[in-house]
């Protein structure tokens, strides 16, 4: 088995009591020593100040930080300034997405100046050259607004073309799906770091909820056992501590460059899967 890398991922926090919450979660995840810590943004770019805020933060602890940067809503301009500021305070990677829409918003709705992630990833390299890592999204299930696999897989190389350096997935529990896409990326000649999104199970209504948004598909025997469980919460964190730890074993054992954790601001579901894994503090 090779050596494991791994990252975490947070949402800006909306309360004080979520910021301190978020760095009690931050301060046991750095005592593993990720590569870094990723800070999502809201639809529409709707939590711009707080990402770069948490951002910010992380980093003056010594830790690594990548913030997300989407370009739905935003126009050249913004997005100047924003690569500006960050590399000013010598951020170097950063997670490019096209970002969600926010409620209102038709497919095409977007107000800013580019449409899609590999516009926004070539602006980038003409704007600030190598200076930033640059992670694009994969979806190894398909994106939910992609017309077919094959035009989802033209989609990721595009992004790749115009200078991502790396992949992160959305999470998914289907270990073969992940390799596939893999496979079929390296087909056209895509052979950056895909590395796979991994979503801890805690909670079965917030997980069909969310993967219902996402286009993430719950393997039946999955979703079926964790509903038999109903509102015992001790049963489905157990089980899904076993079904996400077998789903990284066999991720690592098949070659996938590293994890990426979406904690969803809380640090004990992923520490469970990575002491299992065998990485501890």
């Amino acid at each position: 088995m090779h050596e494991i890398t791994f990252s975490f991922e947070f949402f800006p926090p909306k309360t004080p009591e979520g910021v301190e919450k978020l760095r009690i979660a931050r301060a046991k995840l750095a005592a593993l020593k990720p590569g870094y810590f990723s800070v999502t943004f809201g639809a529409g770019g709707s939590t711009q100040s707080g990402t770069r805020d948490t951002v910010f933060e992380i980093q003056r602890e010594g830790l690594n930080a990548a913030p997300h940067l989407s370009c739905v809503g935003r126009s050249r301009e913004d997005l100047r300034l924003i690569l500006e500021e960050y590399k000013s305070h010598g951020i170097r990677q950063l997670v490019a997405l096209r970002g969600d829409l926010p409620s209102g918003y038709g497919a095409a709705g977007s107000s800013g100046q580019f449409s899609y992630a590999n516009e926004l990833i070539e602006f980038i390299r003409a704007q600030t050259g190598d200076w930033f890592h640059i992670e694009a999204a994969a979806y190894p299930e398909m994106h939910p607004q992609a017309k077919s696999p094959q035009d989802d897989l033209q989609n990721f190389a595009r992004k790749i073309h115009a200078g991502a350096n790396s992949a992160i997935t959305q999470y998914f529990y289907n270990a073969d799906a992940y390799f596939r896409f893999v496979d079929e990326a390296k087909k056209i000649g895509i052979t950056v770091p895909v590395v796979a999104g991994i979503m801890p199970i805690t909670n079965y209504t917030q997980l069909m909820r969310f993967s219902e948004m996402c286009g993430a598909e719950i393997p039946r025997w999955v979703r079926l056992k964790l509903a038999s469980f109903g509102d015992d919460t001790a049963a489905i964190r157990e089980f899904g501590l076993d079904v996400v730890t077998q789903l990284c074993e066999r991720l690592i054992q098949g070659g996938a460059p590293g994890l990426h954790f979406y904690t969803l601001n809380q640090a004990v579901p992923s520490m469970a899967i990575l002491q299992r894994l065998g990485v501890s503090a």
